[in-house]
């Protein structure tokens, strides 16, 4: 086959799958961009490589093949390829170099800091380029997250494709390029320099709920397990053995894929299992875990599909129960999902699974990666970060309205009225009688909204990304996600103290 049929048939075989838009539409890409082999331009940035020892070229990748990853870390789509790219990556590991670019869409995200930060929680093992002013971005017309380029081993683009599901196309390309070129790719391996492991109890701990004996459960979700601890931080339990996994039995054997959300309903503790997209349940009494719902893969339907039918979660955040229900904050198709407590049945809830921000019906509905969820009365509070918007479903009358947020892109840091005022990527809430105590992540502080002046507040400031809020008395816990430790905040005084986890 010659290498112009090989590149054809490339194109042709590349499909649209979930992704988001840097302009505020609703539809990216649906057909790849067929693109004659021109030359790669140049990954020109002054913002620096990193993940790397040195910086690169394209022409220091001659003869080999190049996979540019275009991805901005708090995009729930760029999260679900990493799997895949790592996949890529073992199985050529001779042929082919990736290159992650990252083009942020929130400030807070180009910040070299925070990318690095990014690199260790999603253990990318690629270099990564911070692209802050989308000079690489915009020299390749790219258009949405995530977004890959294929460069052949002449240096030259070949193909240009958005969104996930791109593994099987990408791996047949890889295929006919050695095919097309032969002994001609370099299979000179790249070290790209050695990576650090960060010590400590806690890793990018996640979410947090208490119960009425005063334990507090911690998702530990770069150490993919699930703590339990006394209010001194004395840790009296650990669910999961710590490696990435999806096996059930005892605590000590069973594994999790990154944990978020949780949720407790007598001696059961539900357990979003966010990235290997399950609901697992783990039994304080015998000590065990199990699967509750999901298949493993990530479930995707939209508008009117599988209304009344189980679904599969897609990465589901966050977990709350009401009325024996669990509610699902399902970041990964932009819903809210409800599950039987008696049959362990999964159906959509709320939202019609495309990304945006819309009020009205359940079914008219849609969010935007809801990662944060809590119930009061008939009323379901939820954090959908990628519009940097606070929602609240009302469960007795089927709707939805935003009480902040504008759209996929007006965030900022504003307090005031809740129609002017402005978040970044909010992903924790909290509500206690009227008021709702919100993580502002990439504004590193916990703001706060009076439910009944609709009026926003910062309330504490002075963290690095945090995940989750929840009130213990007088007592504001915060996970400090970034800075991998817990905080507790006296409601009263405002004073910080770190709860250091002892017995581990």
């Amino acid at each position: 086959m010659t290498i112009k049929r090989i590149y054809y048939s490339l194109l042709m075989s590349l499909i649209m799958f979930s992704c988001e838009t840097k302009q505020p539409q609703e539809k990216a890409q649906k057909e790849p961009m067929m693109l004659p082999a021109v030359n790669a331009p140049e990954i020109n940035t002054k913002f620096g490589w990193l993940n790397s020892d040195t910086s690169y070229s394209i022409k220091d990748f001659k003869g080999k093949i190049v996979l540019l990853d275009f991805w901005t870390f708090g995009c729930i789509n760029c999260q679900h390829i990493l799997p895949d790219l790592k996949r890529l990556e073992q199985e050529y590991a001779q042929e082919l170099v990736v290159i992650g670019i990252h083009s942020a869409k929130f400030g807070s995200e180009k910040s070299s800091d925070k990318i690095k930060k990014a690199i260790e929680k999603f253990k990318v093992t690629h270099p990564v380029v911070n692209d802050a002013d989308f000079t690489v971005w915009n020299s390749y017309a790219v258009n949405a997250w995530p977004t890959f380029v294929l460069i052949n081993p002449d240096g030259k683009v070949v193909a240009q494709k958005s969104g996930e599901g791109f593994y099987a196309p990408i791996k047949q390309a890889i295929d006919g390029l050695k095919q097309a070129y032969g002994d001609k790719i370099s299979t000179k391996v790249f070290d790209f320099g050695k990576r650090e492991q960060i010590a400590g109890p806690l890793l990018f701990p996640s979410k947090i709920i208490t119960d009425s004996k005063g334990h507090f459960y911690v998702s530990d979700s770069g150490h993919n397990r699930i703590l339990v601890l006394d209010e001194n931080g004395k840790v009296i339990e650990i669910i999961g053995q710590g490696s990435e996994g999806n096996s059930n039995g005892s605590f000590a054997d069973a594994s999790f894929n990154e944990p978020h959300g949780m949720a407790l309903n007598e001696s059961k503790l539900y357990i979003a299992d966010s990235k290997n997209n399950l609901i697992r349940i783990a039994d304080l009494t015998t000590k065990t875990v199990a699967t509750a719902a999901g298949s493993g893969k990530k479930g995707y339907y939209y508008f009117e599909s599988k209304l009344n039918e189980n679904v599969d979660p897609n990465s589901p955040w966050d977990l709350t129960i009401a009325n024996n229900t669990l509610y699902i904050a399902d970041a990964g198709n932009h819903q809210i999902l409800k599950m039987d407590l008696a049959t362990n049945a999964v159906f959509r809830l709320a939202g019609t699974g495309r990304e945006a921000l819309a009020d009205g019906t359940f079914r008219e509905s849609a969010f935007n990666q809801p990662s944060g969820i809590c119930v009061s009365d008939n009323f379901l509070y939820v954090a959908d970060p990628e519009a940097s918007a606070v929602r609240r479903l009302d469960l007795k009358n089927n709707r939805v309205e935003t009480l902040v947020g504008k759209g996929l892109f007006d965030f900022g840091d504003k307090d005031g009225k809740a129609g002017d005022a402005l978040l970044q990527h909010c992903v924790g809430i909290e509500v206690q009688g009227d008021k709702l105590f919100i993580a502002d992540t990439y504004n590193g502080k916990i703001k706060q909204l009076d439910l009944g002046k609709l009026e926003v507040t910062t309330f504490a400031t002075g963290f690095n990304e945090p995940n989750d809020v929840l009130v213990s008395g007088d007592q504001l816990w915060i996970t400090d996600t970034n800075n991998h430790q817990l905080i507790k905040l006296n409601l009263a005084t405002g004073k910080k103290q770190v709860v250091n986890l002892t017995g581990i």
